[in-house]
């Protein structure tokens, strides 16, 4: 377990960092992508985790040259991980940490997902009540890689940005932290990377 006593506060990513949720996702962009007739790269899907689901799709029109809606694909996509009805679970190495540092510091998440997925899936798993601070796709202007929503969650801490350490799955998770002045530490497969 990496010692985090040079920080004043914790941010987690959620999807595929504290909850192993990624698979469904991406699965649930399959059929999506089936759907609206874009070509289907699970990797390239996986790295865009974080990105909230309306700049996924812009990002896959320009990258496919299409022109649909993104309210619309996205609606659809939330549609099909709804009705896969899937709870997943915590991961045991980033939920250690946070039960190891929640009594001393403050945590928070950041996440690309919607505040009602999110705080479904957090309720669920009895998290909720235990952050200082929640910051969805919902509440952000700008998604990641954008600095916007560790920036907020650090100002709901009450904790200087550069005191923060992040938790993060995907390259563009960590160069929103870095780009708010955070240290980041990545999670891949639900491994600390020290």
């Amino acid at each position: 377990m990496p010692d985090l006593s040079a920080y004043d506060g914790i941010i987690f990513d959620m999807d595929g960092t504290l909850v192993d949720s990624m698979g469904v996702h991406i699965d649930a962009w399959e059929i999506v992508c089936q759907e609206f007739n874009y070509p289907f790269d699970r990797q390239y899907m996986h790295g865009l985790g974080g990105v909230p689901t309306k700049r996924t799709v812009e990002m896959l029109n320009e990258l496919h040259g299409n022109t649909h809606q993104p309210e619309l694909v996205a609606e659809r996509k939330r549609q099909i991980f709804v009705a896969m009805n899937h709870i997943p679970e915590l991961i045991a190495e980033t939920m250690a940490v946070f039960n190891r540092y929640r009594p001393i510091m403050p945590i928070g998440i950041g996440t690309g997902a919607e505040r009602p997925n999110a705080e479904h899936l957090l309720t669920h798993h009895g998290l909720l009540e235990r952050l200082d601070a929640l910051v969805t796709a919902s509440d952000v202007t700008h998604g990641k890689p954008h600095p916007e929503t560790f920036l907020m969650v650090a100002q709901k801490m009450g904790v200087e940005p550069s005191k923060c350490i992040v938790f993060e799955d995907t390259t563009i998770g960590a160069q929103a932290a870095q780009s708010a002045g955070m240290d980041c530490i990545l999670v891949n497969d639900g491994k600390i990377q020290i």
